[in-house]
Formats: structure tokens, sequence, C-alpha cells
């Protein structure tokens, strides 16, 4: 019962840490690119991975936690994936509608869904399927606001929903087949996903905004802002990990949704964005279908659990038995032998 408490609370910790991390940092970059003119988003990313695993190198040769080998070729293909997932992310949003960008998030989870069933062979209850589909209504309802279809940004779109789920996907499976914690798959895959995006991220900047990130003048509240998003990034890296190998990667992408409602929020109480009925009305219906996630997801665990400890006791039950009925054996052969 303690591991499991354990467990529980270093759930509830690092859904806290993503929560708390994710809008400060959308919070940050919005002010960086909106208002401080600094639209390099990709380039900006791979900046954000290498301050991670910077960090990450310090805190290893401090000892603060033990760096274990994985198979290169697992990590560099891991690695490569999800930058270019990044990429194809930010590419997607440049080619298409802010409101088909949001359906392309939103297609995440049904094919996350998908996928883990036909390939991982996981069930998904109706209760399950009716919260997410709740969930997914809501924020369709408070973000998107016009569906604007073209053939590139249609494909990219697909490839970006395509490598993002694989990607969130295998970051669970390798952490718990391989038996490595989230930080030490961090540790391993940053430099490639780092070092894809920093030779991708300049031409994937200067095709979408058809500016030069090595010609932009950097002023020193740019810088600061900067610095600020690499230092935050840090704690996303780490928490995304962290959620997805304790949990799930449907989960982390619930968790997702949840901070875009926040974000919202945040842009109407903080930047007095626009906030009209229907974002109330989508973020409520949103929040509902979250909580019945939660709860379905809570009473599944926990019939789990039973069934689990159900198992064990039966087998202690059954240990006892089998010793006396194996001795009631031995018993008469040795009186056979000893009638012989």
């Amino acid at each position: 019962m303690g591991e499991i408490t354990s467990f529980q609370l270093g759930v509830i910790g690092a859904l806290f840490l993503s929560v708390a991390s994710s809008v400060s940092i959308v919070i940050c970059n919005k002010a960086l690119m909106s208002n401080l003119g600094f639209p390099f988003a990709t380039t900006l990313t791979s900046w954000h991975l290498m301050v991670t695993f910077c960090t990450l190198h310090a805190a290893q040769r401090f000892n603060l936690f033990e760096n274990k080998p994985i198979d290169m070729k697992t990590v560099m293909l891991f690695g490569i994936l999800n930058g270019v997932s990044i990429g194809l992310l930010n590419l997607s949003l440049g080619f298409n509608s802010i409101g088909f960008y949001q359906m392309t998030k939103l297609a995440i989870i049904p094919f996350t869904v998908l996928l883990e069933t036909i390939f991982l062979k996981k069930q998904f209850s109706q209760n399950i399927k009716l919260s997410l589909f709740l969930l997914l209504v809501g924020v369709g309802i408070a973000s998107i606001t016009d569906l604007q279809l073209n053939l590139v940004g249609t494909i990219l779109s697909l490839l970006a929903i395509a490598t993002t789920c694989v990607g969130q996907i295998l970051t669970n499976t390798i952490q718990k087949r391989l038996n490595v914690s989230s930080t030490q798959l961090l540790y391993q895959s940053a430099p490639f996903q780092a070092a894809i995006l920093f030779v991708s991220g300049p031409l994937v900047d200067q095709l979408l905004t058809k500016q030069n990130v090595f010609a932009y003048k950097y002023s020193p509240i740019v810088l600061a802002f900067i610095i600020l998003s690499c230092i935050i990034s840090v704690s996303v890296n780490f928490s995304t990990f962290l959620v997805i190998g304790k949990t799930s990667p449907v989960t982390y992408q619930v968790l997702g949704h949840l901070k875009t409602c926040l974000v919202l929020a945040f842009g109407y109480t903080l930047l007095h964005d626009p906030f009209t009925d229907r974002n109330i009305i989508g973020i409520l219906i949103a929040i509902f279908g979250m909580g019945l996630y939660s709860y379905f997801c809570t009473q599944e665990n926990k019939k789990k659990q039973s069934d689990s400890l159900g198992s064990q006791m039966k087998e202690k039950d059954a240990t006892p038995f089998l010793a006396v009925e194996k001795e009631g054996h031995e018993v008469k052969n040795s009186n056979k032998d000893s009638l012989v």
C-alpha cells in the first residue's frame, strides 16, 4: 500500500509540474513572439533541448541520477523521430489556419488510441472513450474558429499526427521495456533531438517567416526572455517524459488539452484576449470530460489493483494446501517403503 501511495503522489507531482511549466512557457513564448517579435519557434525549440541536455549532463556529473546506457540505434532513431515531429507540427501551423492546426492536435488522441489498440493490444473501455469524446468536443468548441484546408497543409498535419503519436508511444514503451527512467531517456535522446532541430530549425523558420534567425537583432529584453524560456523548458521536457512514463500517451494528451483551457483562461484574465460564451461553454465541457476521464481511470486502476491483490491471496491460500498434499504423498510413500 505504501508503494501504491508513493506512486500516486509521484503521478500527481508529475502532472502538476507538467501543467505549471507548460502554461508558464506558453505565456513566456507568447510574450516573446507576439509582443517582442521573435518568430523563430523551431530554432528556439532546438535551444530548449540543448539547455535541457546541458542541465541533465551537469546533474549527472553531480551524481543526481545514474546514467544507464541504451542501445545507440534505438536512442538515435527515437531522438530524430521526436525532433522531426516538432518540426512537422510547426510546419503544420505555418501552412494551415489556426482552426485546422487545433484539429490536428485534437486528432492525436484518437489516433494514439487506435495505434495502441492495434499494435499494443491495449483495451480502452466505453467509459474512457466517452470521456475522451466529450473532452475533444469541448476543446474543439473552445479553440476551433475556422477550418481552411489545403493539400500541403493537410499532408503535413497527417505526418505530424503520425510522428507525434508514435514518438509518445515509444516514450512510454522504451521506459517500461528497457527499465529506464524518464531522466535517463531524456538525457540520452535530447542531443539527437537538438541536433536535428538545430540543423533544420533555421530553414523551417525562414520558410515560415521569411526571416533569418542569424540576421535578427537581439535586444537585451529579447535575450532575457529567450533565457527564461530555455530555463522553463528544462522543466517542460523533464515533466513530459515523466508524465508519459508514469501514465500513458493518452493521459499526456488529455493533460495537454487541460493546458489549452488554462492558457485560454490566462489569456483572457492576464492578457485581455477576446473571450466569448462559446469559449466558456467549450472549456466547461472539456473540464467535465477530463473529470470523467480521471474518475474512470481511477476506478479501473482500483479494480486492477483489487484483482491483483485477490489473485495474490488465492496463490497464498493455495500454497499450504499444495504443501500439505505433497507432505501426505511423502508420508504414504515412506509407509510403503517401510512395509517393504
